[in-house]
């Protein structure tokens, strides 16, 4: 590109040089014609320079990583659309970027959040253990999620405010009640511009939506996350109009769903990166607009690519190319080292060395490539919308852990909160890793009563914020997870109206009974002593009973399960809710996990 416009400027150079040289030397002006013909020649040359750029057809490529997670190897895929084998695992991914590199140059490699939450690797280091391989990356650009946050305000400037993968979050601010010498302001840039091969770009953010509700407000305490997009049509118009960019991408924490309609309602967004839900497009959606909206799932299992091809500053075609990284891709060894080094203080051996849980003081004894427990069928939470048992609904994992709570706490209700994250257990051993993948963010496990009025409520409100017809009424994530309830799911009911024929497992009889309102049962969900009168996102006001070890000391969620599965294997019972009519079919030409408009309320 460069050279060819540095000869066409070459070429105007010598058409005038001599002249001008022959005038320098004293030969005497040039005669009016030789002038002329010599201004028509610069005046030529100067249009065909012009002229040359606006014809050249330029490469962009992007690539788009996200929901990592926490994941640093391969896991298991169990779900109807893999054979079982393992697939994500961060240096097969870099194998696959840079190859990508090698042959697209113009490129631009892009992370959409969720990255330092989900392992006990991650957990340990406060993000540092994932920060320390992709810094090897070379990430051009960065948008939160929720999760990157879990570590608290000061944490999280610590890692990205100092321009960490360019980092951009239009929507996050500092909250002006904590920080009052910084109200309007943002903790990351909102935009930055790149300029590659020619092309500007123009990288604008959007981080999460919302805080981490199961932990409590404590724990982003200082941040004020806004949740419906409104700084997009200002910035689109700045980046548009002012900066006048050639190619407009949005990174967005919002969900494939809301991310959807963004790229309906503005105009001037070229590509959406979406994240969150982790949804997959294998076909990309594109909306009234031509907004080009993609999700690229979870773990590290999956890689988008767009390659874009630009014309006078206009994109003229596009391209999407959606890679499994699974056994076919080879490691990269510089990137498999890294990952070795910094898994070393985890894992059995020489270098393992206690770690300190940020949220509860407990202290990581156990190597988490220990074997703790054994499962009987497969364990995961990612089933299609339209598959048995949708992870919408349910899950086996959830199943699991949800005994292990309710077991554990002898309590007549087990939950765990409805998180879209977690990995995949193939039958077989479990490790502690295994549960820290599920359990990454130090809960303890603790008991309340409740009445069975509040059952109901809970159930509704769990529905309610996954199904609601509105989805920016969504509370984020799936249905909860429960352990001695069963009950029938209407998802296309009205609020409040959508759970029906409650049942509650009475251990003294070891049958399912109607739930009583009036009635009072044990419940068992997260609990931190930081927001000490909620459990599992009920409030109390009576006694909340934790679940200890034999010598009473403080025990991490993950020491719950260990403990269940030393007299248990994982082989839960299934089909808890039993959904009354299919979800929705899917709208944009992919399967879904989440019905990605809602449900609509039919009656």
């Amino acid at each position: 590109m460069r050279r060819k416009i540095h000869l066409v400027l070459a070429s105007w150079l010598a058409a005038v040089a001599l002249p001008a040289s022959a005038s320098a030397a004293g030969a005497g002006p040039l005669p009016a014609i030789a002038l002329a013909k010599a201004e028509a020649r610069s005046g030529a040359a100067d249009k065909a320079a012009a002229v040359a750029p606006q014809r050249m057809v330029k490469s962009l490529t992007l690539l788009q990583m996200g929901d990592i997670h926490g994941h640093l190897v391969p896991r298991a895929h169990l779900r109807s659309d893999g054979n079982g084998e393992k697939r994500g695992g961060l240096a097969r991914m870099y194998t696959r970027i840079a190859g990508i590199r090698a042959t697209h140059p113009n490129t631009l490699l892009f992370n959409t959040g969720d990255t330092i939450q989900g392992s006990a690797e991650a957990l340990y280091t406060k993000g540092q253990a994932l920060v320390d391989v992709l810094d090897h990356f070379r990430i051009d650009g960065y948008a939160p999620g929720n999760w990157d946050y879990v570590y608290g305000l000061e944490r999280f400037v610590e890692l990205f405010g100092n321009g960490r993968w360019g980092g951009v979050a239009a929507n996050v601010y500092y909250d002006e009640a904590v920080h009052p010498e910084k109200a309007g302001q943002t903790l990351l840039p909102p935009y930055r511009i790149k300029y590659v091969n020619g092309i500007k770009v123009g990288i604008l953010g959007l981080s999460s939506e919302r805080a981490i509700n199961a932990l409590g407000p404590w724990v982003t305490k200082g941040i004020k996350f806004a949740d419906d997009g409104a700084e997009l049509p200002g910035y689109i118009d700045l980046l548009r109009n002012k900066e006048k960019v050639d190619v407009l991408v949005l990174l967005s924490e919002f969900g494939l769903a809301k991310n959807v309609q963004f790229g309906e309602k503005y105009a001037g967004i070229d590509v959406i990166l979406s994240s969150d839900m982790h949804e997959e497009t294998p076909e990309p959606v594109v909306t009234r607009n031509g907004t080009l909206v993609v999700e690229a799932g979870q773990d590290g299992t999956r890689l988008g690519q767009i390659d874009l091809k630009l014309q006078g500053g206009k994109i003229i075609d596009r391209q999407f190319t959606f890679h499994t990284i699974d056994s076919t891709v080879e490691p990269t060894p510089q990137i498999r080292a890294r990952i070795k080094s910094v898994r070393m203080a985890f894992l059995d051996g020489p270098f393992f060395r206690p770690h300190r849980n940020p949220f509860n003081g407990t202290v990581l004894k156990t190597p988490i490539d220990t074997v703790v427990g054994t499962a009987d069928i497969g364990l995961h939470r990612s089933n299609f919308s339209n598959e048995d048992m949708p992870a919408a609904v349910e899950g086996t994992s959830s199943d699991f852990l949800a005994d292990a709570f309710r077991d554990q706490a002898g309590a007549d209700i087990g939950q765990i909160r409805g998180f879209r994250y977690g990995t995949h257990v193939a039958p077989g051993p479990i490790k502690l890793e295994d549960l820290y993948h599920y359990i990454p963010i130090g809960p303890q496990i603790a008991k309340i009563s409740i009445n069975g009025q509040t059952v109901k409520n809970m159930l509704e409100g769990s529905a309610n914020g996954s199904f609601n017809p509105d989805i920016f009424a969504w509370t984020g994530g799936w249905l909860n997870g429960y352990s001695g309830l069963k009950f029938d799911l209407d998802v296309y009911a009205a609020a409040g109206q959508r759970v029906q024929n409650i049942r509650v497992f009475n251990r003294q009889s070891g049958q399912y009974e109607p739930l009583n309102p009036e009635g009072s049962y044990t419940f068992a969900g997260y609990w931190y002593a930081q927001n000490p009168t909620d459990v599992g996102g009920v409030r109390t006001s009576g006694p909340v009973l934790p679940v200890k070890g034999a010598k009473g000391e403080v025990l991490d969620g993950t020491a719950v399960v260990v403990n269940y599965l030393k007299t248990h294997t994982a082989n839960p019972e299934p089909h808890r809710v039993r959904l009354l009519s299919p979800l929705p079919a899917p709208v944009y030409g992919n399967p879904e996990i989440q019905p990605l408009q809602g449900v609509p309320t039919a009656h």
